[in-house]
């Protein structure tokens, strides 16, 4: 199983779809920087539906890091720009990203990057579940928009 640095959406989608879990199977272990425990703080302070990663004690929180310059300088959150700078000195961690400048931003430094829909895949492959379609529909529900053709390139993928 491979190990992984979360950002934000992640976490925060597979927690409203009741599916958090997941990655604690599918990861061997998994770092969350200090800045997204910031940013879910942040999420449920204006009273938003986030996960409380106090009930996740396998999520390992990070302290904050010297985000280099060429991070710095690229248009991302503070959660997006922890994640990179983190991969940059851990580099054999897959990155788990939505936000698709930071998903360039990653591939373009080499990374391997899996989005939410990834991890639902892999949940599927893994046997974790018989079927994603029901997921996608809560994701999307939940607040994640995820285009028609995406949603179905994924379910094909699913063989859904």
């Amino acid at each position: 199983m491979p190990a992984a640095i979360s950002n934000t959406s992640p976490l925060l989608y597979l927690h409203r779809i009741d599916s958090i879990n997941w990655l604690r199977t599918l990861f061997d272990s998994i770092w969350v920087p200090q800045a997204v425990v910031i940013e879910l703080a942040e999420g449920q302070r204006l009273g938003f539906d986030v996960p409380d990663l106090a009930l996740y004690p396998w999520l390992q929180i990070i302290q904050p890091v010297t985000i280099p310059p060429e991070i710095a300088n690229l248009d991302l959150g503070n959660g997006e720009s922890a994640v990179l700078a983190l991969a940059i000195s851990n580099t054999q961690r897959l990155l788990l990203l939505d936000d698709g400048l930071a998903r360039r931003a990653a591939q373009n430094l080499g990374f391997t990057v899996w989005g939410t829909l990834k991890i639902l895949l892999e949940a599927k492959s893994q046997g974790l579940t018989d079927r994603i379609a029901p997921s996608v529909e809560r994701l999307q529900t939940s607040g994640m928009w995820i285009s028609q053709d995406l949603r179905q390139r994924v379910l094909d993928l699913a063989g859904e």
